[in-house]
């Protein structure tokens, strides 16, 4: 039966750039450079040193997983900053965000309150956007959702 997530992917539009980007400014450690077979697939998985059962592998959209069609149409879209690729935890949203910020991470929210806890959005190198959230133990139905 399924345990847990173990891996998800994040497109990006180029793997060094991405690499470099999420070791250095949001400070995940690197866990795989390869590439697969002579000529194959670049495996690059990054993540959070006190989370070693979950990878994020970015991966730059095409074969063999897809036609250059839709690769296409997938590069576009992360170009044009309309994927959300998931949700980032802190314990400490004001201090994490100051020092992302001074890293040169794009913020498209600074930190709101939520029900769900406080929340800023930032933005990848390559477009993608994550919540960045210092969650909150119980829902607070009294906070706006927007």
């Amino acid at each position: 039966m399924i345990k847990g997530l173990a891996l998800s992917t994040v497109w990006v539009l180029d793997q060094d750039r991405a690499k470099k980007f999420y070791t250095e400014k949001l400070g995940l450690e690197l866990r795989t450079d390869m590439t697969l077979g002579e000529g194959g697939t670049r495996w690059v998985t990054v993540g959070a040193r006190d989370q070693p059962e979950v990878e994020l592998t970015l991966m730059v959209p095409g074969g063999p997983v897809m036609d250059e069609e839709s690769a296409a149409a997938v590069r576009a879209l992360v170009a044009k900053g309309v994927l959300g690729a998931g949700a980032l935890a802190t314990d400490d949203i004001h201090g994490d965000y100051q020092k992302l910020r001074e890293r040169g991470v794009e913020f498209i929210q600074p930190p709101q309150e939520r029900p769900y806890g406080t929340e800023a959005i930032l933005r990848d190198d390559s477009g993608n956007w994550f919540s960045f959230t210092q969650p909150r133990e119980d829902l607070d139905l009294d906070k706006e959702w927007a």
